[in-house]
């Protein structure tokens, strides 16, 4: 009978203390978040991550973490049978051209692209440089290359925004000005692949909804551009198809980790404020929580395996570089150490510590002079120590 007494009392305790819960809230959501996004969070114990998954040997766990972003990233167009590419226009530079191209991305996309390509024989070692979002959709690769052949207000567009984000340095120019080639695309919904009617901000959020009606993602699609674009890049002639790199800011610093994650086409990356943790990101204060432009970095369902740094760190023991700001509101510092920290454990449980480089700046959000330089010597020392 006592015992029977003490287990009603627990149950009735227990149930007190849910019905507690529920009833002292009058609402479900706050901030665009559900009321009880904290418990959604420590429902997240990210089982495949290196050091958690039951695979041991590192080599396996790479593909099997790997294969389950690609299934999470499901349902994505085929890869194209050729490229195809076409130039519609060539500028001379101080020495590299530029060329403006069309190439098959997929067998359902031909898409326009910059290629930069410096004077003298090669093969170069070669750059794919991944444009931002920045709620700014009217350019996109003439974010990180300098553009011609548009009209007066493209030309000032970017002109604008390269002043905003890059120092007033066209990042994708500045490489190829070193002796990479260069190859800059448009993200679905970006440049000259935006939408029909016009882009808008919250056409972004329709998009990815009908995106997913129809078995798939907008950000799987964002990647998966990418790395076909690597794949191409890596194919031309004047590319050495074993120094191919990637680099990106903000947006594009996400493509550039995911880009080095999913193709081992990528053999160095470079990642411009844009690594955090789930738990620092989905705060009621953070600008992650909007929806919006959120779903354009978005990968249905693969939370519930790998967080941000551990799927980064599917391209351990690759060269990769991550540089945060410490004024950037976008990204709680607490929430970049954390990140920072797991991945090197990663990188150091493969003895390859010194590949990954990490440093936070006294800067906000923004891509300066003295960030590109260092990432210049960065690709340097990894794709250019036998040249």
């Amino acid at each position: 009978m006592r015992l029977f007494v003490i287990l009603f009392s627990f149950l009735l305790f227990a149930n007190r203390t849910v019905k507690a819960q529920t009833d002292t809230i009058s609402y479900g959501v706050i901030k665009n978040m559900p009321a009880f996004y904290e418990q959604l969070k420590q429902q997240l114990t990210y089982p495949e991550a290196w050091g958690n998954s039951a695979t041991k040997d590192f080599g396996k766990w790479r593909a099997e973490a790997r294969k389950t972003v690609m299934e999470c990233m499901q349902n994505l167009p085929p890869a194209p049978k050729e490229y195809d590419m076409s130039v519609v226009g060539t500028e001379q530079r101080a020495g590299y051209e530029a060329r403006k191209i069309w190439f098959n991305v997929s067998e359902w996309s031909r898409i326009p692209a910059y290629l930069l390509v410096p004077d003298g024989k090669g093969p170069f070692p070669a750059i794919i440089m991944l444009h931002d979002h920045g709620a700014h959709f009217s350019i996109g690769k003439e974010k990180m290359v300098r553009p011609f052949g548009v009209s007066p207000e493209i030309s000032a567009d970017a002109g604008d925004w390269v002043v905003r984000c890059y120092d007033g340095q066209y990042t994708g120019d500045y490489f190829a000005q070193n002796g990479y080639v260069v190859l800059s695309i448009d993200a679905l919904f970006w440049g000259e692949r935006g939408r029909k009617e016009g882009v808008s901000y919250d056409g972004q959020q329709a998009l990815a909804s009908n995106f997913m009606q129809m078995g798939a993602s907008w950000g799987a699609f964002i990647n998966i551009d990418d790395v076909r674009s690597a794949e191409f890049l890596a194919s031309l002639p004047m590319v050495d198809k074993e120094k191919v790199g990637c680099l990106g800011f903000s947006m594009g610093a996400y493509r550039s980790w995911m880009l080095a994650a999913l193709t081992d086409c990528v053999k160095a990356s470079a990642s411009i404020c844009w690594m955090n943790t789930t738990e620092h990101l989905m705060a009621l204060t953070n600008n992650q929580n909007k929806g919006g432009s959120a779903y354009s970095m978005l990968i249905p369902n693969l939370r519930r395996y790998l967080d941000y740094p551990h799927t980064a760190s599917i391209a351990c023991p690759k060269p990769s570089l991550f540089f945060n700001g410490a004024k950037d509101k976008l990204f709680p510092v607490a929430g970049v150490k954390d990140a920072y920290q797991a991945m090197r454990e990663v990188w150091e449980s493969r003895h390859a510590g010194d590949r990954l480089v990490t440093k936070i700046w006294e800067e906000k959000h923004f891509f300066n002079k003295e960030m590109q330089k260092e990432a210049l010597e960065f690709f340097n020392k990894e794709m250019r120590n036998n040249d």
